[in-house]
């Protein structure tokens, strides 16, 4: 099979760049402007930026993390995900070139080139003339086979700035410059720890990014960059391109998924790939609702507890529903932020905020990260999401650590990478409750939907272990 799909990877130099103000400005642009269907992708372990991107352009944001899904699982997402898109937008992480080791392995440039895609680099021009064109120089003598199809000039301070900088990279390099952004008052992405806040704790989303998208519309070729984005080759599978399994052995199950302002941090890969199953999906709100629904297993992603700490610790009537099901089997699957509402408490800023108390464990939040990147673990406890044994890559990024927790608790992995809960080990073994810092990714750890219709399955039947 062959598809033709316009497509632009958005990278910069280093991360804080402007790649995702770029991305989403261009989302919106190109979708509620330009009338096309757009679908965005996210290069790395990410679930803020992917949000912004989903939001801005009214598609799923999927992630093409090379490290975390095998290659060919990349490619073929890819072309399942964009295969009827007017334009896919990839917005890379960290620089180009950067990756996990000295060759760059998983780098943005490495996906790139596998998706013959064509590169837009976003520049931050601040305090920076000429030599913006001796940088362009070196990437592009770098890599020869990476296809540098424009540049965009962030952080211009005046028409003067511009001009001259514009002048240095068309003498010194040849590369086309598609536009440049000026920096605009109030509209800042508000930021929080090493990224942004997520979109859902935004007063003004919409109006931001009708702004941001209102400004490249008026300083970049949009019709340039889209012309680029339409000249590349055609991609080629002789495999299938279908991408979940199913086998609809998850009929007749129900599965809630607590989505709220606390925990936003999901892939849709996930998702998808339970409802491909047939499990039905349940979004629950832990701030607000007072009792559980009808279900046979939960799921609590990621988030940001601690600033929703206020909400989560006064809704008593839900923690207490919660806990009194786990106290009778119900299986509950819990990452990170996930993790902390399971456990005694969250301390914060000073204060002190009850969670659920279902874990003998109590977090206390840092100034700077105790944990973030890749994770690599291999299963050493009894759980029914996964067999012993099994090794899998997964990635952690928390603020949060083990204020105290009983000495008696079981953990399910011993970390090979990363740090986990305490001394290598992460994964809280407790009744039909696994609850870790580790997130994964559905299409890079296939035996995780398999573990979720399992126990599911086994509680539904009257099972608890």
């Amino acid at each position: 099979m062959r598809y033709r799909i316009p497509r632009v990877v958005i990278a910069g130099l280093r991360g804080g760049s402007g790649k995702t103000t770029l991305s989403v400005s261009l989302c919106r642009a190109f979708s509620k402007g330009l009338g096309k269907r757009v679908v965005p992708f996210k290069k790395g372990p990410d679930y803020i930026d992917a949000g912004w991107l989903s939001r801005a352009s009214g598609s799923q944001c999927y992630n093409l993390d090379t490290y975390l899904l095998p290659e060919e699982i990349v490619y073929k997402s890819f072309l399942y995900h964009a295969r009827d898109a007017d334009l896919a937008i990839i917005e890379g992480n960290r620089g180009v070139f950067d990756g996990v080791d000295v060759k760059g392995s998983y780098s943005t440039a490495e996906l790139a080139k596998r998706l013959s895609c064509p590169v837009v680099l976003v520049i931050d021009c601040k305090k920076v003339t000429r030599t913006v064109s001796a940088m362009l120089r070196g990437i592009v003598d770098f890599d020869p086979d990476l296809k540098i199809g424009g540049v965009i000039l962030n952080n211009i301070a005046g028409s003067r700035h511009e001009k001259v900088i514009r002048d240095a990279i068309e003498h010194y390099t040849g590369l086309e410059v598609l536009g440049s952004i000026r920096r605009l008052e109030n509209t800042e992405m508000i930021e929080r720890h090493m990224g942004l806040k997520p979109y859902q704790e935004h007063d003004n989303v919409e109006e931001l990014i009708d702004a941001l998208a209102e400004q490249v519309t008026s300083s970049i070729d949009l019709n340039r960059l889209y012309e680029i984005s339409t000249a590349t080759e055609e991609l080629v599978t002789e495999n299938s391109i279908e991408l979940y399994n199913n086998e609809k052995d998850g009929l007749g199950l129900k599965l809630g998924v607590i989505r709220d302002r606390a925990f936003q941090f999901y892939y849709p890969e996930n998702i998808e790939a339970l409802k491909a199953r047939g499990v039905e999906i349940i979004e629950i709100d832990a701030t607000r609702e007072k009792d559980l629904p009808d279900i046979d297993a939960v799921y609590i992603g990621g988030g940001f507890p601690e600033t929703n700490a206020i909400e989560l610790s006064r809704n008593s009537s839900f923690k207490s529903a919660l806990k009194g099901r786990v106290e009778k089997g119900l299986p509950v699957y819990a990452e990170c932020g996930g993790l902390m509402y399971l456990g005694q408490e969250i301390e914060y800023k000073g204060k002190r905020y009850p969670m659920t108390g279902i874990l003998p464990i109590s977090f206390t939040m840092l100034e700077r990260p105790a944990a973030h990147g890749y994770t690599v673990v291999e299963v050493q406890g009894e759980t029914g999401y996964y067999d012993r044994g099994l090794q899998f890559r997964g990635h952690e990024f928390h603020y949060s650590v083990v204020k105290g927790y009983n000495q008696n608790i079981e953990f399910a992995f011993k970390m090979s990478r990363g740090k986990g809960i305490v001394k290598g080990y992460d994964g809280v073994i407790y009744k039909n409750v696994l609850a870790t810092y580790t997130h994964v990714h559905a299409l890079g750890v296939r035996n995780w939907v398999d573990g979720m219709i399992r126990v599911a399955r086994g509680y539904m039947s009257g099972k608890v272990i």
